[in-house]
């Protein structure tokens, strides 16, 4: 049976990593992204190595998604994996500051582009039966909160339970379910978060030796390649240079 594996924001950081692992295996590739010339390089680079269906998609946009879905061709009918990878951060400032136009991209892109993608493409993956999985792209911040993460942070507590929960429901069909949590981790995700200040997202890793997007990519592969029978629930993964801090108390002057 063909194993096709949808991604989704596969034009940077873990998405692409994880096309670029996958593609080496031959596994056929379904890959999203909202940046045409970027998936356009990705698709042509990965056709080299196996067959390839690019969707320029926006995960927000409910009605495209639907439409992609109904429009896959029918060699990538038959699907083995999700990736919902995309996602994003918007800003630091505390919450009382923060612009809600940040907080709504926020929600819809990285809770409501997970249920689309997951609702649609479950009984395609319900179809292939056992060996199917879904693995979702939490973060440590949906398990330990820090100043500016409000939101952010408050979505992937949604995806890290909303995981458990379709494990719950998928009992029975064979199809598993992983939430993948990583810490700090060297991609465009703090460009995005400042603006496209560079010099802000460099700040954020210089001294560090962060996680890379191969080393997520190696944690989706190994989740989705274990044996039919085992179900990795999550994985959580952080930078040797990075732990957990101590509670801050403020006091009075």
């Amino acid at each position: 049976m063909t194993s096709s594996l949808f991604i989704t924001g596969a034009t940077s950081g873990f998405g692409a990593a994880t096309a670029r692992r996958f593609a080496k295996e031959g596994w056929s590739l379904i890959i999203t992204g909202r940046r045409e010339d970027r998936l356009q390089a990705l698709t042509e680079e990965l056709s080299e190595q196996t067959d390839v269906h690019s969707i320029v998609l926006d995960v927000r946009d409910r009605a495209a998604v639907e439409a992609a879905v109904q429009a896959l061709p029918e060699r990538f009918a038959t699907l083995r994996g999700l990736v919902n990878n995309a996602g994003l951060a918007l800003g630091t400032t505390p919450a009382p500051q923060c612009d809600l136009d940040d907080w709504d991209t926020m929600v819809d892109t990285n809770i409501k582009g997970v249920l689309y993608c997951t609702r649609l493409l479950l009984p395609r993956l319900i179809a292939y039966g056992a060996g199917a999985g879904i693995v979702n792209l939490g973060s440590v911040a949906g398990n330990w909160p820090y100043p500016g993460s409000h939101v952010y942070g408050a979505t992937k507590a949604f995806v890290k339970q909303f995981t458990l929960n379709l494990r719950c429901d998928l009992q029975g069909t064979g199809v598993r379910v992983t939430n993948i949590e990583p810490g700090l981790s060297e991609t465009e995700f703090s460009v995005v978060r400042f603006g496209g200040d560079k010099s802000k997202a460099d700040a954020v890793y210089a001294g560090t030796d962060p996680l890379t997007p191969e080393d997520i990519a190696e944690s989706i592969h190994w989740a989705l390649n274990q044996p039919k029978h085992v179900n990795i629930n999550s994985i959580e993964l952080m930078a040797t240079c990075q732990a957990w801090n101590n509670f801050n108390i403020h006091r009075s002057e």
